[in-house]
């Protein structure tokens, strides 16, 4: 398996200094080229808002490089422009809002395209907050609230953009009760790790396989690799879910869990100081 070279950061929603302060301190040069992609947001208006806001928050700590790149129903993905501008980026950044729009607009672009194939041969590194960091894997939950989501049909998957693979990404996790769907997605897709993000806290994943946490909170994965019974691809539409042997690991800073060999292990104290500079 070739090394990835690209960094993925993705934050679990709310506040997000810590976010772009990461970025930061991450990037080579103050000079970087940073494009934020604000489609998610439904509304055009709300959109271009939330695009030049993060825009200046990028500027006020100092990255005069940083530019909104306008992609909605009135404003293609593909055009010469965007292209080149993404062939230059050296951070991408995805605003929160809807994943499916998100995803929608972005899946089957040259665009999305050109990405993927620099974060697997570049350092770029490709960021963003709530659905901009459901959006990052193949597969995406999309839908399924409470207690609800361990019943069959509730829990809802789609494709994502693919920078990596066989992982789900949740947001707002603790807030908004989620545990429930990501462990019945992971059961049904036991190849998948799942990973579930509270707010104001995230993952930073290098070389596509060491997952490390920053912020102050808690990162909950569930590991369906030794599931020895599970019931969700045969049970009936609207009946609960059985499994049997899920794990599940909790992650906080200074520890970190590689996907490929579903290890739990401690970030060596020199890495781990430079994680959240």
């Amino acid at each position: 398996m070739s090394m990835v070279k690209g960094t993925l950061i993705a934050l679990g929603g709310g506040d997000d200094d810590c976010l772009i302060k990461l970025i930061k301190a991450e990037i080579c040069s103050l000079g970087a080229r940073i494009e934020v992609i604000a489609s998610a947001t439904p509304e055009a208006s709300e959109a271009i808002r939330s695009g030049n806001a993060y825009k200046k928050a990028f500027e006020e700590l100092g990255c005069a490089n940083a530019h909104f790149m306008c992609i909605d129903e009135d404003n293609l993905v593909d055009t010469p422009a965007n292209l080149e501008r993404i062939k230059k980026a050296e951070v991408v950044f995805f605003t929160g809002g809807d994943q499916v729009r998100l995803a929608n607009f972005l899946n089957g672009t040259e665009l999305l395209r050109i990405l993927r194939h620099r974060y697997h041969t570049d350092n770029i590194i490709i960021s963003g907050t709530s659905a901009g960091a459901a959006i990052m894997s193949d597969r995406m939950i999309y839908d399924g609230y409470g207690h609800y989501s361990l019943i069959k049909g509730e829990m809802k998957t789609t494709t994502g953009c693919s920078f990596i693979r066989s992982v789900y990404i949740d947001t707002h996790f603790v807030e908004r009760g989620r545990f429930g769907r990501l462990a019945h997605a992971v059961a049904h897709d036991p190849e998948y790790v799942g990973i579930g993000l509270s707010e104001e806290t995230g993952i930073i994943i290098k070389e596509g396989d060491q997952v490390e946490v920053f912020g102050p909170g808690v990162v909950t994965i569930i590991d369906a690799s030794e599931i020895r019974f599970s019931n969700t691809r045969e049970v009936e539409e609207n009946e609960p879910i059985a499994v049997e042997n899920l794990k599940m690991h909790l992650l906080v800073h200074g520890y970190r869990y590689c996907l490929r060999e579903h290890l739990f292990q401690a970030v060596p104290q020199e890495q781990s100081g430079a994680a959240v500079a």
